[in-house]
């Protein structure tokens, strides 16, 4: 039976597809207590790097947004695969971390890590509510303009 998390993601339109194995000598997410931290996530989809390149170069906010947004599903797949499937069990998302990939003059980190965030506030409401930190750097691993890791308060 579907809970009410995955009757949000299916309202959405959202699939969250199965989580990708680290790229690393590292495990994609790790429960410490009532805490989950997933690893930093990256836009993936189908299993390939989307959104190769720098924001402020080859993308501008509105696909940075896309890039982040992308990023989220995948950490809220991560979540499940720690969750034993039942994301119902995520309390609330208390910290995300954004990191963007762009020109040295690009200033306009905040607005795209939104994307991931507006994403987590729309699946789990009040609950996707969290603090955030959103740094710009010069390169990201394969070359994507977006990596997005999170902790979560879980039951």
């Amino acid at each position: 039976m579907a809970g009410k998390i995955d009757a949000r993601l299916k309202e959405l339109g959202i699939t969250v597809p199965e989580g990708v194995a680290p790229a690393g000598n590292y495990v994609p997410a790790v429960r410490s207590g009532n805490l989950v931290f997933v690893a930093g996530q990256i836009p993936l989809e189908g299993g390939k790097p989307q959104f190769i390149g720098k924001l402020g170069r080859e993308f501008q906010v509105e696909d940075g947004q896309k890039a982040a947004r992308l990023c989220a599903i995948n950490i809220v797949s991560q979540l499940r695969a720690a969750l034993g499937g039942d994301l119902d069990k995520v309390k609330r998302i208390v910290r995300v971390g954004g990191f963007v990939n762009a020109v040295p003059d690009f200033t306009d980190q905040p607005q795209v890590v939104n994307g991931a965030s507006d994403l987590l506030v729309q699946i789990f409401g009040e609950a996707g509510k969290h603090a955030r930190a959103a740094v710009g750097v010069s390169s990201l691993p394969r070359g994507v303009a977006v990596e997005v890791e999170a902790v979560a308060e879980v039951a």
